[in-house]
């Protein structure tokens, strides 16, 4: 079951929703919710719920430990540290390391086949946080089990986050209401994530896969940049979109998550883009390695090293393949330069600095959605040199671009460079009546949720690109 999906829209929200608000106490309804988060969890992937709850009966063990008076403390942190990535590993890197080892020594290591559970990677990094937390300061830990599976399990966020940290949420799993602007306010913003997937993710998608697709002699640079392009449109929406769904759910339920995206391509410079794309999961790598790394402490070249284990981490935490390790290791780059001495400060302030780091994240992105580096190799060779403009070529580029979809993306890239938002805000600063503010509201958000719907009515299964990860 997905967000986007007609089961999840008309039968397992509603339900869950009003079940919520019958209930009398805030312990039944923490039971349901967390009875709901597994129930969702199960329809796609039943036989890995075992390993969800046993990822929690994991910390939830050690956190005891950790909250006792015991002298091995750093001990259990350690130990909890390394039972999270063992079970990661496990299940993700595997094959990934067997494939690596055939390749560097031709062993031919016959591969286990084992299927990727769903959302190992948020829920993990969620229960690591939650540990090391609670090594930290201890009194930020519960000796309530169900605390904490509502916790890590809470559907909204379980499958690709954003990655919530338990001390951001205890008091609200303790205390919360629903309020009627609460509700509507959430309500809005999972129609907006929504919106996001169905209509524009999906359509760049659609375009990005077709050139993806192509060979070599069937790609020029016009192909090949404009699925790069929308790639990168593609991955914005459909990640965001998904942020924006679980952020208004829990605002529906009571809960209050942080925004996991800022208009990351509004960026000056790579530094400020890892400030406003994924922010819960370069939030997490700061607190949890990069700080413990000795941060920007102790010197210019081990700053400039830890950032580049940061990225190095970032890029594998993303997918188990030399494509996702290259490509944080290309954003540790240019992150790292924009730290040094010589970096030109002057381009991070002008406009230069947009069109710099819009380059570098499209050339970023298209390693990342490339199968392999010798894909990626054909890509960046199209994009740079090839400049025949053949017919055949135009041909195909003229079928991909009907009217709908030049439509869709010219609207993906003014609402992905916040040009819709800005004036919305202006609009209202002119003190528009607040009757013809919710009037406009209501009828734009039904109308997105209608066509949305009638989208995904005649669509065919687009899973959400993170729910790999």
């Amino acid at each position: 079951m997905v967000f986007s999906s007609p089961v999840f829209l008309f039968v397992f929200l509603p339900v869950t929703y009003l079940g919520c608000r019958l209930l009398p106490s805030l312990p039944l309804r923490n039971a349901w919710l967390t009875l709901a988060s597994l129930i969702f969890f199960s329809f796609g992937q039943l036989p890995y719920l075992a390993l969800l709850l046993l990822s929690v009966c994991i910390n939830y063990l050690f956190g005891l430990w950790l909250q006792s008076k015991s002298t091995h403390r750093r001990l259990a942190a350690g130990l909890a540290a390394a039972a999270n990535l063992l079970v990661l590993g496990a299940f993700k890197y595997t094959d990934f390391l067997i494939s690596t080892v055939n390749s560097l020594t031709g062993a031919g290591l016959a591969l286990t086949g084992i299927v990727l559970p769903i959302g190992i990677s948020f829920y993990t990094f969620q229960g690591m946080s939650y540990v090391i937390d609670v090594y930290r300061r201890p009194e930020q830990g519960t000796r309530n089990p169900g605390k904490l599976l509502l916790y890590i399990s809470f559907f909204p966020q379980l499958i690709a986050g954003p990655i919530v940290i338990y001390h951001d949420v205890a008091g609200q799993i303790d205390r919360r209401s629903v309020t009627p602007d609460l509700t509507l306010s959430g309500l809005r913003r999972f129609i907006a994530g929504f919106g996001k997937k169905m209509l524009l993710a999906n359509t760049a998608g659609e375009v990005a896969d077709a050139v993806f697709a192509l060979t070599a002699a069937e790609l020029d640079s016009r192909l090949a940049w404009l699925g790069a392009v929308c790639y990168t449109l593609q991955i914005y929406f459909d990640f965001s979109g998904y942020s924006d769904m679980a952020i208004g759910l829990g605002r529906m339920f009571g809960f209050q998550f942080l925004e996991n995206f800022e208009l990351p391509y509004t960026a000056k410079s790579i530094k400020e883009f890892w400030r406003r794309w994924h922010i819960s999961l370069s939030s997490w790598f700061r607190d949890y390695l990069y700080i413990p790394l000795g941060g920007s402490r102790k010197g210019e070249k081990r700053t400039h090293l830890n950032k580049l284990i940061v990225f190095f981490a970032t890029g594998l935490w993303h997918g188990a393949n030399w494509t996702f390790v290259l490509w944080g290791l290309w954003h540790g780059l240019f992150s790292t330069l924009e730290g040094m001495k010589a970096f030109p400060k002057w381009l991070k302030k002008s406009w230069l600095g947009h069109i710099y780091t819009m380059l570098v994240v499209i050339l970023g992105f298209t390693l990342f959605r490339a199968d392999t580096i010798g894909d990626a190799g054909v890509m960046f060779t199209a994009m740079f040199t090839g400049f025949s403009l053949a017919p055949a070529h135009t041909l195909h580029l003229i079928a991909l671009l009907d009217a709908k979809t030049v439509f869709l993306l010219l609207m993906g890239l003014l609402f992905a460079f916040g040009i819709p938002q800005r004036a919305w805000q202006r609009l209202q600063a002119r003190s528009l009546p607040r009757q013809a503010r919710e009037g406009a509201a209501a009828l734009g958000y039904s109308a997105l949720f209608g066509v949305s719907v009638l989208t995904l009515a005649g669509a065919t299964f687009n899973p959400f690109i993170y729910f790999q990860f």
